[in-house]
């Protein structure tokens, strides 16, 4: 038998396409995902390279800067001597498990080269790092600690599976992190557990599925909700997407924006 490679198309699912037009699908870009994932989270995986050229995988807490990871490193940890020897480095996040399986979460490596920022850099770099890690303060100023910045010049994003798309450094530093995500939990939940007939309302109205029988809410940002739908055409269930009249500056507005969806969806009519 012939080997087939990740990604076979043989090898996906038979997940039932929408029926209908999907509302406004719009979704953030691989560079706001990325800047948002690195902002919602504090710790990492950072990887190094020894004096012998072989990786090195480490846990490390880190803070942002303007968008770049700050890292507060030993001198006496092997990543640290590994950074003074070789600046090249990247760090791969990971959102907390969301789903029985840790494959469907969200996750970006953040690829570059490491420096040590100086003057009024190294000032609003060390009160980026105790920002994320309060817990730094009893150390951040010992001499054998040192903060490094990574400048990102490649990121790869992975949203779960079917989801992947690569950024540019230069975009991903440009890019905003969404106000919505890092809040949206309990609106989430609040929405699965009291308003599933409107959820179900959505993916039919809007959504593309008119013969969906059930829809969960997965995700909400500043464009809109992610939904899980069934519908009788397959086993496995569809995602789909519905987007709101108008971006979101702030989780102020999700309620209104999600209400303003439920109505539109029992008219059976886009907003």
């Amino acid at each position: 038998m012939a080997n087939r490679d990740h990604g076979d198309p043989g090898d996906a699912p038979t997940i039932p396409g929408p029926l209908s037009d999907v509302l406004r699908p719009t979704r953030s870009s691989p560079a706001e995902e990325s800047r948002t994932l690195a902002a919602s989270n504090t710790t990492a995986t950072l990887a190094t390279l020894t004096a012998d050229g072989d990786p090195w995988a480490s846990f490390v807490t880190y803070g942002l800067h303007e968008g770049s990871p700050v890292l507060c490193v030993s001198h006496m940890a092997e990543h640290g001597r590994n950074l003074a020897h070789d600046p090249r480095a990247s760090i791969a996040i990971v959102t907390p498990d969301t789903d029985d399986d840790p494959l469907a979460s969200g996750r970006v490596t953040l690829a570059g080269a490491v420096e040590r920022p100086v003057g009024d850099e190294y000032d609003a770099a060390r009160a980026a790092h105790l920002a994320a890690v309060p817990a730094a303060k009893y150390y951040v100023d010992y001499s054998d600690f040192s903060l490094w910045v990574l400048r990102v010049h490649r990121v790869r994003w992975v949203g779960g599976y079917g989801r992947m798309d690569s950024a540019s450094g230069t975009d991903y530093i440009s890019a905003e992190p969404d106000p919505v995500v890092p809040h949206a939990g309990p609106a989430i939940e609040h929405l699965n557990a009291d308003h599933a007939e409107s959820l179900l309302a959505m993916a039919r109205a809007l959504g593309g599925y008119p013969d969906a029988t059930s829809a969960r809410c997965t995700g909400a940002d500043r464009y809109g909700l992610d939904l899980l739908v069934a519908t009788p055409r397959g086993p496995q269930p569809a995602h789909t997407r519905v987007g709101y009249a108008h971006r979101l500056d702030s989780a102020d507005g999700l309620r209104a924006a999600t209400v303003e969806l439920a109505k539109a969806a029992r008219q059976g009519s886009s907003l």
